[in-house]
């Protein structure tokens, strides 16, 4: 994999999407290519449980456009930088809710960083699943606190922001893409 995609989802109180943040990464360094915040202003009218993070400060300027423009523009957007593959945490849940990327080959980062046989920082005495899965504490916050040390660290539940920072747990993990399991 040359080039990979990020993507994270905030859905409104209608459980429809009202905001995507996706970040094509280079699929060897992890290191940020370019970004992309689309927002949908009719599914932000719904109003959602993290509505006022919408417009909070990122570093590319939100395009506000409708569900199908932003489909569009990523579709266009992914091919011109030949990604094929979507990375996302806990991946089926954005999935599911991008049923015009089902095409695309998702990747579930969560599969890797919550589980003790892929994840070294996980403590011993972590109450973990027969599996390995750790049986709390693994959604994105403390996750990224867990890998980088950042106890401080709180999940702004920005799409923009979000998609960044797992895209930073990949960093962190050091996995190449090729040992996520697909969806």
């Amino acid at each position: 994999m040359k080039t990979i995609a990020v993507i994270d989802t905030e859905t409104n109180w209608a459980d429809q999407v009202m905001s995507i943040g996706t970040v094509i990464a280079d699929g060897c360094t992890y290191r940020p290519i370019e970004a992309k915040y689309h927002i949908l202003p009719i599914e932000c009218a719904v109003g959602g449980m993290y509505e006022h993070t919408l417009f909070i400060d990122t570093p590319v300027q939100p395009t506000l456009c409708t569900r199908a423009e932003a489909m569009h523009d990523l579709k266009t957007w992914f091919s011109s930088h030949s990604v094929d593959s979507i990375f996302a945490y806990n991946a089926a849940f954005d999935r599911n809710h991008l049923p015009e990327l089902r095409h695309m080959q998702w990747y579930d980062i969560m599969r890797l960083a919550a589980y003790r046989q892929y994840n070294p920082r996980i403590p011993t005495c972590a109450d973990c699943c027969s599996t390995g899965r750790l049986k709390r504490g693994y959604g994105v916050e403390p996750m990224l606190q867990l890998l980088s040390g950042r106890f401080t660290y709180r999940e702004s539940h920005n799409a923009f922001h979000d998609a960044m920072d797992e895209l930073e747990i990949m960093q962190l993990l050091g996995y190449p893409p090729e040992k996520y399991i697909p969806l």
